[in-house]
């Protein structure tokens, strides 16, 4: 039934310390570097918005590159450590010169960084994240890999939002990218010579002899619990990623308390830490899928509420930060877990270990659902009668259902995908048991 020995909280930790610094770069890539090179660099919106595109559309063609390649990877120090580690000083040096670029920087150099760091990024995180699916074959033991990586995941985006803000920097983004970019090359290393030295590969099997990409697309497309859950996962997705857009127009125009942005950020994600050995907890007695069901449910219930808000109402929306970031500990565990199940149901059809490449296509649902809400939300907005450069109201209940509604729709909908998944705890414990067998030689 696979191997249930609880793994040393000290490895899984050692494990999951790169993300940790990988996530803290979120938030300046996203947030602050547009701003930065637009304004204080003098490259201008449009031209900035381009050239990000550019790089995340880059991103996306290289994800299933990489996931295919470390499937195939063989070496004596493993298939997915190699990749980490190469990715590093790509990694560092991308930090380095986008965040502090020098004078006479352009967009040129906006573009050529961008493309470096997000091919380093993805030589890190994407092999990382097959590793964690590949530590246990064990149903509660992968939710607990799960819930260490996510919980470092946020930390650093705490650490991002709260760092330049505790170093009076909040309002200097050059000196808030310089603080962050020192603190982010001395911490990777030193993260991931832990991760190297601390995490013992199990043994694989190379998918050398796999399927090409098309047809190992198309293998997985037969794969019935992945089509269902990664379908569900674009929505949840898009349903997170419309109120992220929207926040802190939201927060300026609805609540009229443009202050707060900052400490409720910090809330929600300190909460979403705080909440994820919580939902391991619970998914010990429940199967996955229907505790994710229950946290989707409980945001939705949570959501509805958000349209009734107007200023003064800045406790209630705590609240509401608060009992979401709760939700949010669900929603990074649980379905990185329920992923590494479902591996397991295409290594039984197709003989092959092809974590990296379904890692891939998970990685591109994420950042295909974030692109689709940032791409849809402002057309939405102005279709409204919001108008962001003078709000004066008009758009103001567009805004609040963009932000409290429209969410919950497709939170449902994902919901209703799950409610019957069919890859439950004994179904789960029923495949290792075959793939187990199959590695023994023994009749299955």
């Amino acid at each position: 039934m696979g191997d249930a020995r609880p793994l040393r909280s000290w490895r899984l930790a050692a494990y999951a310390s790169p993300a940790l610094p990988l996530a803290a770069l979120t938030l300046p890539v996203y947030i602050l570097l547009p701003t930065f090179y637009a304004r204080d660099l003098g490259i201008g919106l449009s031209a900035v918005g381009a050239i990000l595109l550019l790089a995340r559309l880059f991103d996306v063609v290289v994800d299933p590159a990489i996931g295919v390649l470390s499937d195939r990877l063989a070496t004596r120090w493993g298939r997915r450590r190699p990749w980490v580690v190469a990715g590093l000083p790509l990694t560092m040096a991308a930090i380095w010169f986008l965040f502090v670029p020098g004078q006479g920087a352009g967009g040129a150099h906006l573009l050529a960084w961008s493309l470096a760091l997000h091919l380093g990024w993805t030589l890190m995180i994407l092999p990382m994240y097959a590793l964690g699916a590949e530590l246990s074959g064990d149903y509660h033991q992968r939710s607990r890999i799960a819930g260490f990586r996510e919980g470092a995941v946020l930390l650093g985006t705490v650490v991002a939002i709260g760092l330049p803000a505790l170093a009076g920097l909040g309002e200097q983004p050059a000196a808030a990218l310089r603080l962050l970019a020192l603190l982010l090359v001395v911490l990777l290393p030193l993260t991931v010579l832990l991760f190297v030295l601390a995490v013992r590969e199990p043994p694989g099997t190379p998918a050398a002899g796999a399927p090409g990409l098309r047809r190992g697309l198309r293998l997985m497309a037969g794969n019935a619990p992945f089509r269902r859950l990664i379908a569900a996962y674009l929505l949840n997705g898009f349903a997170n990623s419309l109120p992220a857009t929207v926040f802190l127009l939201f927060v300026d125009s609805i609540l009229q308390a443009p202050g707060s942005a900052g400490p409720l950020l910090l809330l929600y994600f300190g909460v979403g830490v705080c909440a994820i050995p919580l939902w391991l907890l619970i998914a010990r007695h429940v199967d996955k899928h229907r505790v994710w069901c229950g946290a989707m449910l409980a945001n939705c219930a949570v959501f509805l509420w958000v349209p009734l808000l107007g200023p003064g109402d800045l406790p209630v929306f705590t609240a509401i930060v608060v009992l979401s970031g709760l939700a949010l500990g669900a929603d990074l565990v649980l379905p990185p877990s329920m992923q590494a199940d479902v591996v397991d149901v295409d290594r039984v059809e197709s003989g092959q270990q092809r974590t990296g490449l379904f890692f891939a296509l998970w990685s591109m649902a994420t950042k295909l659902a974030l692109a689709a809400a940032v791409g849809a939300a402002f057309p939405i907005l102005e279709a409204g009668g919001y108008d962001a450069a003078a709000p004066d109201g008009t758009g103001d209940l567009a805004l609040a259902l963009l932000y409290g509604t429209v969410p919950v729709a497709f939170k449902l909908a994902a919901v209703a995908l799950m409610w019957r998944y069919p890859l439950t705890r004994r179904h789960q414990a029923e495949i290792r048991d075959r793939i187990e067998a199959a590695a023994a030689g023994s009749p299955s």
